[in-house]
């Protein structure tokens, strides 16, 4: 990814209330996929004939991240990163005042694929940004607080938004989201730096040369090895916090559901980050996939276990926290790291994308333990093909 020099910080302060900002917008984007997932109960209460299908409503919003998350970086960088994100802020905010009308489910469907574009451009946007206005000596610090993000947003949706739900219904929470939005696209209007053009900016890249680059990233064991494992942790993560929950009984679901993605942040953010620093990190995701498909066989015989759901998720910040340091520690050229970010991007779309749909059809197969099983073939698919790509390494 290209970064235009203006955006770079030489000085030695960090200009927190923008990091802030920036952060807001992250949790603005992860909500896009929480607002969803966590209130799922009432999302089918207000479409009752939608039935499986109504999983699409969660994981539509990847379409365009599988097709562009690739090179979504250079677009960004081309066009402009203040620019891109407040357009995103904006047109997420739109989207969300609109969801809250409750449009009818194809409407629906159609505006979440239009939000992946707020999506893919924010998540791309804001971290960069932070990166670039963050002194040296706080740089480590403040990227480890920017992904938190995603685990961060369904806590808060988990604690505040459910409760939320039940008072005032579910309009209101796209109401709620959509005013997030503004706002905060509203205090980086004034706050983010504004960056003049220069001629150093890259050029839009051939069809050709975009088609090299991902068959240059997927064909490399350095570079595909954490976006394939990526793909089968996104399709666990988000898919199991919006339909794991039903298979819970509702004494259980009201304390275990906000638990769940705080379990794995915590994981992610102190065993996860510790381990980092003396054991391989492609080792710690596959502890991670190993231990969560242990998990998920216990779950097969007890299915309604709220304490097995909250490990699942918990284990599961293992192979978040592993797997982006695996990138670095993979590919130590900027050429190969931006590649395998790259291909990181599109992988958790497409797991994203299929995740909720699948693990809703396993439901309605044969109940929780069938959609256990599924989760139990995901956790060894990733495993498996860690073990492959690292073969392949060694040879």
């Amino acid at each position: 990814m290209v970064i235009s020099p203006d955006m770079s910080q030489s000085s030695d302060t960090t200009p927190w209330l923008t990091v802030a900002a920036l952060y807001c917008a992250g949790v603005g984007a992860a909500m896009q996929f929480a607002k969803i997932a966590v209130p799922f109960e009432a999302l089918g209460a207000a479409y009752p004939d939608a039935g499986v299908a109504l999983g699409f409503a969660v994981s539509l919003i990847s379409v365009l991240g599988v097709l562009f998350g690739f090179t979504a970086g250079l677009a960004v960088s081309i066009v402009g990163f203040r620019r891109m994100l407040l357009t995103a802020l904006v047109l997420g905010a739109v989207l969300s005042a609109v969801q809250a009308l409750m449009i009818p489910l194809s409407a629906l469907f159609i505006s979440r694929i239009i939000e992946g574009v707020s999506h893919l451009i924010i998540v791309v946007a804001a971290p960069t940004m932070m990166a670039q206005i963050t002194a040296p000596r706080h740089r480590a610090m403040v990227m480890t607080i920017w992904s938190t993000f995603f685990g961060g947003a369904f806590v808060f949706t988990g604690w505040v938004g459910l409760p939320f739900v039940a008072s005032y219904g579910l309009p209101v929470l796209f109401g709620v989201h959509a005013a997030w939005m503004i706002a905060v696209a509203g205090v980086l209007f004034f706050i983010l730096p504004r960056i003049t053009r220069d001629e150093q900016r890259p050029s839009w890249p051939s069809l050709a040369q975009v088609m090299r680059d991902h068959g240059q990233a997927y064909a490399s064991p350095y570079q595909a090895a954490p976006a394939l494992g990526w793909v089968a942790y996104a399709a666990i993560y988000v898919a199991a916090l919006t339909v794991m929950p039903g298979q819970l009984s509702p004494e259980a679901r009201v304390w275990a559901v906000p638990l769940m993605p705080l379990a794995g942040l915590l994981v992610s953010m102190t065993v996860g980050m510790v381990l980092t620093r003396y054991v391989p990190a492609v080792r710690i995701v596959m502890s991670g996939f190993a231990l969560g498909a242990v998990v998920c066989l216990l779950s097969v015989f007890a299915p309604g276990s709220a304490f097995l759901a909250i490990a699942l998720l918990a284990i599961l910040g293992l192979v978040q926290s592993g797997s982006f340091a695996s990138i670095p520690q993979l590919n130590t050229t900027p050429e190969g790291q931006a590649l395998a970010n790259g291909a990181l991007a599109q992988g958790g779309n497409l797991g994203n994308l299929m995740g909720t749909p699948l693990l809703l059809s396993l439901v309605a197969l044969g109940g929780a333990t069938v959609m256990y099983l599924g989760l139990l073939v995901l956790c060894l698919a990733g495993l498996a093909q860690h073990i492959w790509q690292a073969a392949r390494r060694r040879a």
